[in-house]
Parts: structure tokens; sequence; C-alpha cells
């Protein structure tokens, strides 16, 4: 099937959903945890419509809004002969958000419920990120033990139609968030990968970049408080020592090293977690760039070595 749903199965607020291999929310969930009317949260997201691009916002379609309907009713849909779902009506067909644009609806809402609402449901999509990088590990286990079973059973399988279905399937379920690709142009889209991984961290961030400037701190104000970041950095840096000075007043802490050693971009989560980084942080977007996660060992081989 074309689109995908998945709900995930931890302990959020059991309303982000996995639709077109996007966590999203939608609209009605939303409204309901607001405190306001459906009808109320779509007129004001459609007063500020240019705060809201397609990657903050999508409607979905009918198929969709049907899975949804289906699966929260504990009913099976069905397909009629034309190959679409039957047995329930969809009179309007709701609107999905993205984390970007649930962050939005605090602004075009204008309330302190709105701000606080916002916070929280931030804080589940950060729950839930957690959650699937803890266990990327199990997820893959999970998805080669389904290729072996599929491997293994295959000569059961009636015609290709079969087969196509549970390819399907299994990749439906297949989550991968080790690594990624980000074409030019795609600007906002890496710096909000970026981003992502910042606010993951709860204690420390280590970057190792020999290119950094006054755009990366801008970054990492987005930062939870009180982590602190150590930069290591060639020592021709554009950043200064004032430039630290004065980012610590408002967002402490942040120090300043540099190597000469390191040739590639490295960012390090709380000891645990290590990305390494095709591009570096001020020019993400720019170019094609990839990321992905490495193995935690070695991390400390890299700190050895700065």
């Amino acid at each position: 099937m074309e689109n995908e749903i998945l709900t995930p199965q931890i302990k959020t607020e059991d309303k982000i959903l996995m639709i077109r291999g996007q966590h999203v929310m939608i609209d009605r969930d939303l409204a309901e945890l607001y405190g306001v009317e459906t009808k109320r949260l779509n007129e004001q997201v459609r007063r500020n419509i240019a705060r809201f691009p397609e990657h903050f916002m999508f409607q979905l379609t009918k198929e969709e809004t049907l899975l949804i309907d289906s699966r929260s009713k504990s009913q099976i849909a069905t397909l009629n002969a034309k190959g679409n779902l039957r047995g329930t009506n969809v009179k309007k067909l709701p609107y999905a958000f993205t984390e970007q644009g649930v962050a939005m609806l605090s602004a075009v809402l204008k309330s302190d419920t709105a701000i606080q609402t916002s916070i929280m449901i931030m804080e589940a999509f950060v729950t839930l990120r957690h959650f699937l990088q803890n266990n990327y590990k199990l997820f893959a286990e999970i998805d080669s033990i389904k290729k072996h079973q599929l491997e293994h059973d295959i000569h059961l399988i009636e015609s290709d139609k079969r087969i196509d279905e549970l390819f399907d399937k299994m990749d439906r379920y297949r989550i991968e968030y080790r690594q990624g690709i980000f074409f030019k142009g795609q600007i906002f889209d890496a710096y909000a990968k970026f981003e992502s991984f910042i606010t993951e961290a709860e204690k420390e961030i280590v970057l190792i970049d020999n290119y950094v400037d006054l755009s990366v701190l801008e970054r990492l104000t987005k930062k939870q408080k009180d982590v602190k970041v150590t930069i290591y950095t060639r020592s021709k840096t554009e950043i200064s020592a004032l430039d630290i000075q004065k980012f610590n007043e408002q967002y402490p802490s942040v120090t300043l090293k540099y190597t000469e050693n390191i040739h590639d971009r490295f960012l390090i989560i709380d000891g645990k977690i290590l990305y390494h980084i095709g591009a570096s942080i001020k020019d993400l977007g720019k170019k094609c760039f990839g990321f992905e996660i490495l193995d935690s060992s070695w991390i400390q081989e890299i700190i050895k070595n700065l």
C-alpha cells in the first residue's frame, strides 16, 4: 500500500501517528488537547497559512482518513471492487501536523494554555525519538528475523501479489533513523534535523567541526537548559572569545577548544550517541550530504585523538 500508517507502541499521548513516513498528529486530536473546537483550530491555521508550509501541515487523503478511523474503532477496513476503502463515509478530510507544525500552533492560537500544551506535545515527540534511537538495534534484529522468515516460507506463497503484500507489510514496520541524506537546497530540513539532535541532549553536547561560525551558535540555542557544550574546531575559527562570552550570558554554557587532528564532522550526545555528519554545520543543505549514527564504542577513541 502506498501510504503507511503506524501507531507507536509506547507510553506517550498515543496520538502520534506515522503517516507518509513522518510522525504527525491529526487536527481533531490536537484540538482536543488544546481545548478548542477542530473548526476553530483550522480557522486559525487558515488565517496564518503562510506559517504552515507543506512540511508543517498536510491534508490527508480519503484512504488515509478511513484507515485512521477504522483503526480507532477497532474495525477492519475493506476494499471495494475498484480498490477503494468502503464501509465508512468521509465528510471532511482532516489535516496532519508535523512536529514543526505543532510548535507553530502555539503562536497562532495565542493563549497560555496553547503554549503549555505545545510544550507537552513537543516533549512527547522527543520521547518518541529517544525510544526509537534507544531501540534501533532491536528493530534491526526484528527486521532481520522477518526477512529470514519470509525467505523460509516463500515457497508457500501462492501468487506474486501475495508476495508483494508481505514485503510491503515488512517495509511498513521497518524504522530507520540511523542515517539519511539531504540534497542541495534542503537547508531548512537539514537544520531541523540537526536541531532535533541538539534537543535530544540532556547533559552534554560535543561538536567537532573545523568550520564553525555564529550560525552554529544560533542552532545551539535550541539545546535544553543547563546542557553543556564543547566545540572542537581549528584555531582560525570565525568565532571569537567575545562571541562565546555573549552566548554564555544567555545560554550557558559553551566551551571552545582547538584541534588540528580531525577532518570529519562529529556530534556526540550525552557521551552515548555518535553522529557522523558529512558537511560542516554552517553549510547544511547547501550541497548534498549525509549523516549516520556510528557505534558508540568509537566515542572515547575520538576524544582521545583530539
